[in-house]
């Protein structure tokens, strides 16, 4: 059972954590439905979080950002204490510039969520996006995936036309003939395969993303009770999913907006887990090496630094 191998790495962290500090009765936290995090969904639909709460007399309030980097901007703030799901490369920019917060549970490694996507009757290859519109958003993990990919065929960004736009606006470019390609995400790719795109990389083979819940270090040490209860709420959601797989991804379906064979599809792309392993941290620091040799991170930081005990296996 998740909670049972689970105790022991969350009593490590725990115990690292500090003591409570009385404070606000509320806690904040980000609610992140893409690209498919059924953790989340399930923890706020079934009310998970705040049940573990309420016997510490806290609320929840969620917040539905989306960036990684807007989530980290909120903790640094303090308007929010946790990042309900964040990439870890937004987790390493973070703290390379400075931003206390942690990795604290995993949530996926969704490696065939993301990719690079050819409009319809469009470039074939990645070679062929030499000098043409990329539209997708800058300093995330599909950024990442681009470079990457250039790189394999001996190109750099500064080969293409890279336009900043959300995904949404990405799709629309993509669709309307604005952008040659554009940076998808989840159901977004599943549509533009559907009206004819082509996509011409997944993150397969290039990168390994990893998708977290992080949390302020300020939250960590004044409030362990609070941080034991989100991990507890957490687990719970993975052991619903898996005990109530259709009910779970109609659930996801829904609020997705997509049909269930679509929202199949996006919950073999996610491969979820509740924790890392030491491959997961190998990965972490490829990525850092690759984000400062191509200019996405100005700072070095140490993986094992940012993921807190209770978030390995």
């Amino acid at each position: 059972m998740i909670l049972k191998r689970a105790a022991a790495a969350l009593l490590a962290c725990l115990l690292g954590a500090g003591s409570a500090v009385a404070a606000d009765d509320v806690l904040n936290i980000s609610y992140v439905k893409s690209p498919f995090n059924l953790q989340s969904i399930v923890m706020k639909k079934q009310g998970l979080l705040e049940k573990e709460l309420e016997p510490l007399g806290v609320s929840v309030v969620w917040h539905e950002i989306d960036s990684g980097a807007q989530q980290a901007q909120a903790m640094a703030a303090g308007s929010l204490d946790v990042g309900g799901v964040m990439n870890t490369t937004s987790i390493q920019m973070a703290r390379g510039e400075g931003n206390p917060i942690k990795i604290v549970a995993g949530v996926s490694r969704p490696t065939g969520v993301f990719a690079i996507v050819a409009a319809k009757n469009g470039v074939g290859d990645i070679k062929s996006l030499k000098g043409k519109i990329v539209a997708g958003p800058k300093g995330t993990v599909l950024h990442q995936i681009l470079v990457a990919a250039l790189a394999r065929e001996g190109m750099s960004i500064d080969d293409v036309q890279f336009i900043q736009m959300d995904i949404p606006k990405a799709f629309a470019a993509l669709e309307s003939g604005r952008a040659d390609a554009a940076l998808l995400a989840a159901n977004t790719v599943v549509k533009a395969q559907e009206a004819g795109g082509r996509i011409l990389a997944t993150a397969d083979g290039l990168v390994v993303p990893m998708l977290a819940v992080a949390a302020s270090e300020s939250f960590i040490t004044e409030h362990p009770d609070r941080l034991e209860a989100l991990l507890r709420a957490h687990d719970k959601a993975a052991e619903w999913i898996a005990a109530h797989h259709d009910e779970a991804v109609a659930m996801g379906a829904e609020e997705q907006c997509v049909d269930i064979p679509t929202a199949e599809k996006l919950f073999e792309w996610s491969h979820f887990t509740q924790r890392f392993n030491e491959s997961d941290l190998d990965n972490m620091n490829r990525d850092l090496a690759f984000m400062l040799e191509n200019g996405m991170m100005r700072n070095r930081v140490d993986p094992r630094d940012i993921v807190m005990p209770c978030a390995m296996e």
